[in-house]
């Protein structure tokens, strides 16, 4: 096992550690035995990868040994974002018996945080996670980690987070305020509970804070925010202008 530094990560100001905190203590909440969670989104560039990366660093932080699992073997954000020193082995080299797993994740410059990247793209993303390799390998981490956070493809166009959601305890869904609509929603929804996997709850992402919406006084009060350490215009994204994704939805968030 190697040691890198990760690149990119910003210092978050009180108001945005604040936030990841809750997330945090929300998971936690939702009972011990939900180790191995699943963070997906319905479309691309929804702030999911970013999302996984601070909940990851927020639960290690908080003392826990977290394994930051990169799932998203089509096209990794956290490759591209965050990978420093680390080659570009990946998950993909276990999966398709190129490496053994001990050889493919680091432990990072933040205590009690390790992260495995994706590796190269391969030709057949789906099967591999469906292999027997990938669930042996999430067994493998369960026992040895306090916490497995999965980063994971949208659902957009792919199967591979329902395949990952059948070897996860729980879920959580990140959408982007304005973008995707109720009913796609529903339905990324509805596929990841087919595979029997726990709904933990859906962070609502990207939001613009000086509205009128959203408890205005409370937003007032405490300004602009958003889970994944940015401020956002509250603009309609071109490929989902239907209605906004429901805001009452539960869970961490």
């Amino acid at each position: 096992m190697h040691r890198i530094t990760l690149r990119g990560l910003k210092e978050l100001d009180f108001r945005r550690q604040e936030a990841y905190h809750t997330l945090r203590s929300n998971l936690e909440f939702c009972g011990k035995t939900n180790k191995v969670i699943e963070i997906t989104s319905c479309a691309p560039d929804e702030g999911k990868s970013t999302i996984a990366l601070y909940l990851a660093k927020s639960i290690a932080d908080n003392g826990k040994k977290v394994m930051l699992l990169d799932a998203d073997l089509r096209k990794s954000a956290l490759v591209e974002k965050y990978q420093g020193g680390g080659g570009k082995s990946g998950l993909s080299n276990f999966l398709s018996g190129q490496m053994p797993f001990e050889d493919i994740y680091f432990e990072t410059d933040i205590p009690n945080l390790y992260i495995t990247f994706a590796g190269p793209i391969p030709p057949n993303p789906s099967e591999l996670l469906g292999s027997p390799y990938f669930q042996g390998a999430v067994d493998t981490l369960r026992r040895t980690f306090d916490y497995v956070i999965i980063d994971t493809p949208p659902l957009e166009n792919v199967i591979d987070a329902a395949v990952i959601a059948s070897c996860c305890d729980g879920y959580i869904l990140v959408v982007e305020d304005n973008r995707i609509s109720y009913r796609f929603a529903q339905q990324v929804k509805e596929q990841l509970d087919r595979t029997g996997c726990r709904n933990l709850g859906c962070v609502l992402n990207k939001v613009n804070m000086s509205g009128k919406g959203y408890n205005g006084r409370y937003y007032r009060k405490y300004g602009k925010y958003s889970y994944d350490g940015g401020y956002y215009g509250r603009t309609r994204g071109k490929a989902y202008p239907d209605n906004a994704m429901d805001r009452k939805a539960d869970g961490p968030g």
